[in-house]
């Protein structure tokens, strides 16, 4: 995939800017993967359910780096290990992941997160508030479903 400086926007329109930065579905499901189960490695995220590929996984890692989305930093138990985290610019995008959970709840009669009802009526009945939570408990490396992992 072409890397998308900013430069390489097709057009400013507030949607597009969007979905050319982090539309796919593999940025996405990274970013599900650290706010839900609180994955942090390439090899973490490469057990993903979805079966994305390694060439695919290492070019989405590298471009939401390059888009201020994620950081890189070494494990601090083993240095050949890379941890990725959410930066402020990724956190932002929590509300973003959370309604489109909203939505998949409402729309996927088969969705997983129907499985977890309380988390899904406080999302419905204080989608900011939540994300606020949401935004902080990742910001402090933690996630939503850790004995999901």
């Amino acid at each position: 995939m072409k890397t998308t400086g900013k430069e390489d926007i097709r057009s400013h329109c507030a949607v597009n800017y969007g979905v050319e930065v982090f539309g796919d579905r593999w940025s996405l499901l990274i970013i599900r993967d650290i706010v839900f189960v609180g994955k942090k490695t390439y090899g973490e995220f490469l057990k993903s359910e979805e079966g994305i590929a390694t060439n695919v996984l290492a070019s989405r890692l590298a471009f939401l780096e390059e888009q201020g989305i994620l950081s890189r930093a070494p494990s601090p138990d083993d240095g050949r290990k890379d941890f990725y985290t959410l930066t402020e610019k990724g956190l932002d995008l929590i509300p973003v992941v959370l309604n489109i959970v909203l939505w998949s709840a409402k729309h996927d009669s088969k969705s997983y997160v129907r499985g977890a009802k309380e988390f899904l009526a406080r999302l419905s009945r204080s989608p900011m508030q939540t994300s606020e939570k949401v935004k902080t408990l990742v910001r402090n490396g933690g996630c939503l479903f850790p004995e999901s992992r």
